[in-house]
């Protein structure tokens, strides 16, 4: 059975993928640094194994029609860990957002609820965008 609670391990968890999106930006402001650049990307897989758990960040990663996502995230991971910085977070965002485009349905239901932004994204232009994804099921 799955615990929404919030134990030490899920707080640390958070915090070191905050750091690794924090020391990733930095990276990218100093002009794709690769130092930074790749402590960011270990903090964040380090996060992200911690918050949800190594079984369900196995599964997440492992299910097949994930592969695509998996493959070019690692393969950019290890670019950047070798010193191809800017191919490296080429590959790697392509991968993020394939990975992860399960949620953007999701995230556009939370931007909806937000108070200022919200009525923003109601806007005819904006919320057609929004309306492609709404009845999607999120991956996980």
């Amino acid at each position: 059975m799955m615990s929404f609670e919030m134990n030490d391990r899920k707080k640390i968890g958070l915090g070191l993928t905050g750091f690794g999106v924090f020391f990733s930006f930095l990276g990218i402001i100093f002009f794709f640094d690769k130092g930074l650049l790749a402590m960011g990307n270990i903090l964040f897989f380090a996060g992200v194994t911690l918050t949800i758990g190594l079984k369900s960040s196995m599964q997440f990663f492992t299910k097949r029609s994930n592969y695509k996502g998996t493959v070019s995230f690692g393969a950019g991971f290890f670019l950047v860990i070798i010193g191809w910085p800017i191919i490296g977070m080429i590959l790697e965002a392509y991968g993020f957002v394939v990975l992860f485009s399960g949620f953007w349905p999701t995230l556009a239901v939370f931007l909806q609820k937000i108070p200022v932004l919200g009525w923003v994204i109601q806007q005819p232009f904006i919320r057609s965008f929004f309306d492609r994804y709404r009845g999607k099921r999120v991956p996980v």
